[in-house]
Order: C-alpha cells, then structure tokens, then sequence
C-alpha cells in the first residue's frame, strides 16, 4: 500500500524556479561576455547554439571515494535489507549514494542489497565490501570504527548478528508460534539484564549493530509479513522496538531509500505518458551526469501548462546547475543552465520511441513532443483491447493491479435510521461510489460500508412514541410509517415537552442495550423501514453499499477500552471518564462518558479496530462532511499510538467534504425552511431533463423521435447523471451552490454537455455503416485498419486518451474524483475540435477517422463508469 503520511518531495517552487531563472540570466550574462573575448561558441545571450552539445564537453575529474548501495528494490521500505544498510548509514556517519550497473563486473551478486566503493583509478572492477543486511551495517560500522575512540563490533555483536540471521529471521518467517516464543523469550532475557534498551548488556542508552538488525527485523515481520509479532509479544520487547521505531535516524532512512531506488526504466507496457518521459529525462540525465540523483533532485517530466510550447517539459537544468555549481562539479565548458539543458538532450538522442523535438526554452527548461508514432500506438491499443489501458499503479506491482488480498474499506452515505436521507447524504454517497469504482478499477478488494446511525439515546424516544401511537403493533396491526421524517419530528417533540416521556424514553435505551426483545423488535421494525427508504436513493443513483451499523460494534467497544487501559493510553478523567489523549489535540477521545454510556469516539475506534484485525484492511477511508476532519485525524492517532496502524503498511484516509449550499450562500433547504429530501431533490432533475428532451423533440421527423420510455430512460440517466457529476467535477473541500439550471447546461463541464459529446460521436459511427457502408465493429473485427494522426486534431485528440492512466495515477494520490472530470472534460473538448475540424463521413481517412471516434468513445465510457454516470448512445 502506498504510505500515507510519507512526505513526497517535490520539484522547484514556481518562486524557486524564479530565483534560478535570475541567477541563470545573470550567469548566461557572464558566458557571453566571456564567449565574446575568448571565441567561446556561444550564440546571442550565452544561449547555446543547436551544435552547442557537440562543442560542449564534460571532463571526468578524478574518483573520490565514495560507497554506493546496489540491488535496491522498487519497493525498499518494505525490504528489511534496504532499510537496515540505510539506518546504519545514518547511524555511522557514512554517506550512500545510489548503485550504478555491476551486472558485467559483479554478475554473481543479484540478490539482496549490495555495499561497493566506485572503482579506483587503476581498476574498472567495484570494490566489493558486504552484500545482505547484517554484513552491510557490520560493514558500515566497521568504517565507523576508524574514528578515534569508537568500538561498534564486538564478538558479542557478532554472536548477536548470528542469531538474528539464524533463529529469529527463520522463525519470523516461519509463523510457527512456538519456534517465535521461544527466539523472542531469549531477547526477554537479554534485555531484563541490560536494562530493556539493548541486547548487550553494558550498553544500556545505545543501539548498538545487534539491536539494529533486531528490532528491524521485529518491525519488518510485524509490518510487511502481516504475522503481527509485535501484537502479541511482551511489553518490553514493544519498548525495545518501538526505541528505534522512534528513532529519528528510522524516519530518515526511509527517506533515504527514496534517494536510492533505482529510477525507472523505461516501460513501454506502462501507458502513462508521464512516466514514459519522466524515465527517458533521468535515463539522459544519469548518464551525463551521474551525481545528479545524490543531489536530492527529483527528475521528472511535467505536462506543459501550455500546449503550443510543447506536451511534457523537464525542468531540472536550472536546479542542477546551481547544485554541480555549489559542491565544484560542474563538468568543463558547462557555464550556464542552457548548457546543462542541451547535454541532456543530446543525451535523450533520436532513437528513444516517445519523444522528439526537444529544445530549450527560457533559462534551461526542456520542451519536448511525444512522438506522433507512440500516440498512434495507444490508441490503436484502444481499439484492439476495446478499453483504455489500465496504468500500472505505484502499487500494482507486474500486474498492472493492486493484490487482489489488499482489502480497503470505504466508509460512506451514512444515513440515520428514521430519518429520510437528505441533501446532506448526497456528497457522501455520490463520492463514495465513485471512488469505490475507482480502486476497483485499479485491482483492490473494496469493502463498501454504510455506517449507519442505527443505535443511541435517541432510539428510546423513537421506541416510546411508537409505542404509543401503534399500540397493538405486537398483535399484528404494523404502522404504516409513510415520512420517518414527520415520524422523528413528532417524537422529538414529544421528548422536548413531556418530561415523562422522556423519562421513559431513557428507560427504554436501557432496556434495548440489555435486549429487551419488545424495544429490540421495534428497533428492527424501524431500522427495516429505514432500510425500504435508502434503497430509493441508492436505486436512482445505482449505489452499492453493504450496511455495517453503529450497533454491530457496541459488544466490541469494552475490549478496545481494555487493551488502551492495559497500554497505559487511557485516563479516566475527573467524573469517570475514560478519554485517551493523542498528539496535536488538546481535547481528548472519550472512549466511555462519565454515565458509562458510549458515544461515537467509542464506535470509530472499535470499528477501526475491527476493520483492521478482522477485515485485514490495508486501506480504510472515511467520507463524511468536513466538520468531522479533526475527529476522524484523532482516531487515526489514537491507533498509530496503540500499535494498530504502521505507516509502513497502512493508508488512512479522511475525505471531508463542504456544503451543498442554495441561491443564498446557506445550507440548501425547501421554500418552508425543511432539509431537501434527497429522492424529491433527484426527482426534480429528471423531470427538468425529461422537459427539455421533450420540447428538443418538437418538429423532429416521426423517425427521429422516442417513445415514452425510451425518453424517460434517457431523462433519468441524464438527470441522476448531472447531479452527480455537479458534485464530483470540483474539490470535494469546497462548498458549492446547487442549481439545476447550471447542472442541467448543455453547455460548460457538465454531464449533459459530456453525454451529448459521446452520442455524437456514436452517432458519427451510426451514420457511417448506414450511409457509407463502413461498419467500425467489422473494421475492428478484421483488424485491417489502423488509427493514423495525421492532422494536427487528430494528434491532439490522440494526445488526450493518451492521458487517461496520468489522470487515473492522479487520482489515487488524494482519491479526489474531479481529476477524472476533469480529463473527460478535456478529452470531450478535444473530440469536439476533431470532428469540426476534420471531415469524417466520406473522406479518404474515413476508416482511420470513425475507429478514432470510436477509441474516443470506449475512453469516455470508461470514465463515466468511474463516475457512476450511465452513457446515452443517442439522445
């Protein structure tokens, strides 16, 4: 799983690339003045010249010792080996850099990670020192130990160093219970005689080489493996782990195996066109400058904002300018961004299969163009996979899919039971669908969890007042509840003004907690009628979701209580109350009120709980309004804090959404004040929709027309489909005004423009079997003809679907729905400039052109499945 609060790190600041750009002018200055006096074959500006790669030269300045780490793994946090070389690097002061290519000179080693000193003058061959884990921090401290006054291996250290390879990694491993209770019983025993803090006695307050390996193999097997070790054993064994877990050289050396990943090579199975780039710069890049990497520079291409400069821009050559400038390294001839930029396209060459006419634009930015040829490729794709390609996520692995065994648990819509769902559900159950579509699509194993308000103080109110009002409802006579919103209104009224019903109300809490079986079936009554007046909703919006309520975790609340006492994180508070404190937050989680009632601190953490122990959830993200984000940022803390969650192998996710607000700027509600209910509220957009497809009707031919339910079927879609896409094109932080006028526009980034967009591009293919005689299916069929860009609309619209697995990346990366809104809008606004501009129906390019259509078509489909919105064919 991707690691949540990993910091990403990020280019240049736009006010960075700002500063450079200056200092590059003033640089460039310089060159030419210097050019001018010395014949220095510059052009105008100290710009250079197209030649100016072949005159530009970079000298090799004599080896200086360093050590590299090889054989890293893309995934290296979760590689114990990585981790424990990158720890000691930091522990024992000795510098990494990233590995480079042994395989001819070293082709036995390929296996786990592998320490080497670059090759001196007098040798090509890498100086071997250590390969594995435990051999590499032995190593590096070894150096370490050239320092005056330093002692960091000992035969003790070595016997420690044997057991961890030879009894605690085989039993971790293994799962046997046994063989694990009996290696982690030996380190019971060694750290009750030295303290707790370490293995070796003596060496009480340090870490020492043993304690590194073992603790880091504790963490490893707890984490990656899934075992849960660290779950079951003792609480000084959890201390001792959690003092290098704690330790800030661990933070920074997952950082570091960032550093030293080895960048990614060019993948032409990968249809992301920012990869594909991103892979060629740094490829050029490394090799014209192989330090650049160590010098904490992302290389990465970006999409151009503009597209007339070019498709992907690259713009390191400025920050690496002033890095090689800083430490003395600048190769010979090289006195300007501008030289550094034309270097690395010389290095890119012609002979890469993505992108061409490279140039440099400004102060050392890189344009570039995608070759025409690899846009062709893609979109062909299309065609013959009859879908888009699906990206290979950071988390796919070779499969293009995450495991199928990585559960994520998605918690959203959430309604009350005996309260109609109102405006107030609609983010949260159009944003849940989606992104549920969206890790399905992407391989995960989602669970959809509708966390009802199923259980409360407030359900004795609701108990009582049925009760009375149906007081034969036990001998068969059952209410005929029609609006639970009048239901619930009368009974709160009557909880308000009668202090006896009210004192009877609490009663009957008590007495449905306990399980009085006449207050549990009245509760079932009620939670069954609820149920019947969701399902309205979730059919109109073609909803999937799996009710898990509040009142499946009430017998799971007191064990979460119990295991935060026995960890020492609860207090019970002045009234008996038991609150746990997290970091950042002044104001507590209340596992349990003073009255010893539960409230909803005491079911999020059972149900976080559960979903990760019992549902083995990798993932877990919560969708509600965004008043609840400290609350849900507090739950998150409060299982880091007892051991539940690992940064390492877990994502928590809170999406807080705004407002549906009206005309006025308030939260959205009828004329007499009332909250909207949501099927009034879809309802009304259809038949706003179903009205104007019908007067679009008026003075079309017989033939042209639809029939009632066709044309109703096509309202629906349309309507629901609007609504849907109003929420889920914009940040979902953001509050928005609701308006079916603007929602309902055929014009602008909406549903209703995207559908139509669609049915003419299908009706463009109708109309060419039937007018032309050209069948896009037989074509495809045949395979006899192939998708060929040859007008500038044409690349561009093939540029676009090239697009998609970027957008669908991007998306995962905050879960956020509107960057797919945003690239079908795009990619519809492309199509539409394709079909004006190119003449379709009996051209020459007919076939290429209708299979174009059709690959535009099958890409938009896709997206409107992510978004839950259903296709119109024709309209």
């Amino acid at each position: 799983m991707a690691d949540n609060n990993t910091e990403e790190k990020k280019g240049p600041s736009k006010k960075e690339l700002k500063k450079l750009a200056k200092k590059a002018e003033k640089d460039a200055a310089k060159a030419a003045a210097k050019g001018a006096k010395g014949g220095g074959g510059q052009g105008e500006k100290g710009a250079p010249s197209k030649s100016s790669g072949a005159q530009t030269q970079v000298k090799k300045s004599s080896p200086v010792p360093t050590y590299r780490l090889n054989n890293v793994p893309s995934n290296g946090i979760s590689d114990a080996c990585t981790l424990k070389a990158c720890m000691a690097s930091i522990l024992y002061s000795t510098p990494l850099l990233p590995g480079g290519d042994t395989s001819d000179s070293l082709p036995f080693l390929h296996g786990p990670a592998l320490l080497y000193g670059d090759p001196s003058s007098s040798s090509s061959t890498p100086d071997t020192i250590a390969f594995g884990g435990n051999s590499i921090i032995k190593a590096l401290a070894l150096i370490d130990n050239s320092k005056e006054g330093t002692n960091n291996v000992t035969n003790v250290v070595d016997d420690w160093l044997e057991f961890e390879s030879r009894e605690l990694r085989p039993a971790l491993s293994s799962g046997n219970s046994k063989k694990i209770t009996k290696v982690l019983s030996k380190i019971d025993t060694a750290l009750e005689v030295s303290g707790g803090s370490s293995v070796i006695n003596g060496s009480e307050g340090s870490m020492t080489v043993a304690d590194l390996a073992i603790t880091l193999s504790l963490l490893h097997a707890h984490s990656d493996n899934g075992v849960g070790i660290l779950s079951t054993a003792s609480s000084t064994i959890q201390s001792y782990v959690n003092l290098t877990k704690n330790h800030p050289a661990y933070t920074s050396a997952k950082k570091l195996i960032k550093k030293l990943l080895p960048l990614p090579a060019f993948d032409p199975t990968n249809p992301s066109l920012l990869a594909a780039s991103s892979s060629i710069f740094a490829s050029a890049i490394t090799k014209v400058f192989p330090t650049a990497i160590s010098l904490g520079l992302e290389i990465k291409a970006f999409k151009c904002k503009d597209i007339k400069h070019g498709d992907y821009q690259c713009n390191i050559a400025m920050p690496l300018y002033q890095k090689l400038k800083a430490s003395g390294s600048l190769p010979e001839g090289v006195t300007t961004p501008q030289n550094v930029a034309q270097l690395i396209i010389d290095a890119v060459g012609d002979d890469n299969s993505v992108l061409c006419d490279l140039v440099v634009n400004g102060p050392g930015f890189i344009m570039s163009r995608v070759k025409t040829s690899y846009l062709e490729g893609g979109v062909n794709d299309i065609i013959k996979n009859g879908t888009p390609a699906q990206p290979k996520c950071a988390t796919s692995g070779d499969t293009g899919k995450k495991d199928e065994k990585d559960v994520v648990v998605v918690d959203f819509s959430s309604p009350n039971i005996a309260k109609e769902m109102h405006v107030g559900h609609l983010r949260s159950t159009i944003i849940g669908e989606s992104v549920c579509r969206i890790l399905e699509y992407t391989g995960c194993n989602v669970q959809r969890v509708n966390h009802v308000g199923d259980w409360g103080t407030q359900f004795g109110m609701l108990i009582q007042y049925l009760k009375e009002e149906y007081p034969d409802f036990a001998n068969g006579d059952m209410p005929n509840i029609t609006d639970l919103t009048v239901f619930y209104k009368n009974a709160k009224m009557r909880f308000d003004e009668s202090p006896e019903f009210k004192k009877v109300s609490q009663l009957n809490v008590v007495k449905l907690q306990a399980g009085d079986a006449e207050c549990k079936l009245i509760w079932q009554l009620l939670c069954d009628i609820s149920r019947i007046e969701f399902e309205k909703v979730y059919k109109r919006l073609d909803i999937t979701v799996t009710e898990c309520g509040e009142s499946f975790y009430n017998d799971k609340i007191a064990p979460v209580i119990d295991e935060f006492i026995t960890a020492g994180y609860c207090s019970v508070e002045e009234g008996g109350a038991k609150c746990v404190f997290v970091p950042k937050y002044k104001i507590p989680l209340m596992l349990q009120k003073s009255d010893g009632g539960y409230g909803y601190d005491s079911t999020d953490m059972a149900a976080i709980k559960y979903r990760l122990d019992v549902l083995d959830a990798k993932q877990i993200v919560y969708i509600t309004d965004f008043t609840q984000g400290d609350h849900f940022q507090m739950v998150f803390a409060a299982a880091k804090k007892i051991g539940w969650v690992d940064d390492d192998s877990h994502r928590l996710d809170h999406i807080g959404f705004g407002t549906v607000q009206g005309e006025d700027g308030k939260r959205f509600k009828t004329r007499s004040g009332d909250t909207v209910r949501l099927v009034d509220l879809l309802d009304e957009a259809v038949s706003r929709m179903e009205s104007s497809l019908k007067e679009r009707m008026e003075g079309k031919e017989e033939k042209d027309k639809r029939s009632e339910e066709e044309l109703h079927e096509t309202a629906s879609a349309m309507g629901y489909g609007a609504v849907k896409y109003f929420d889920l094109r914009r940040n979902p932080t953001s509050n928005y005004i609701f308006s079916y006028d603007r929602m309902l526009d055929t014009k602008g980034n909406t549903a209703i423009y995207l559908l139509y967009a669609h049915a003419r591009l299908e009706s463009i293919i109708t109309k060419g079997k039937a007018q032309h005689g050209v069948d896009v299916d037989t074509l495809i069929k045949d395979g006899k003809s192939k998708i060929v860009l040859d007008h500038k609309s044409e690349r561009n619209l093939g540029l676009h679907l090239q697009f998609f697995a970027d957008s669908i990346e991007e998306t995962l990366k905050d879960l956020f729905p509107y960057h797919i809104c945003d690239f079908v809008y795009a990619l519809s606004i492309a199509a539409s400039e394709f079909v004006t501009q190119c003449h379709v129906l009996g051209s020459p390019e007919m076939e290429s052109r209708l299979l174009l259509c059709r690959a535009t078509a099958i890409t938009m489909r896709q997206c409107f499945e992510l978004l839950g919105i259903k296709p119109v064919m024709r309209i």
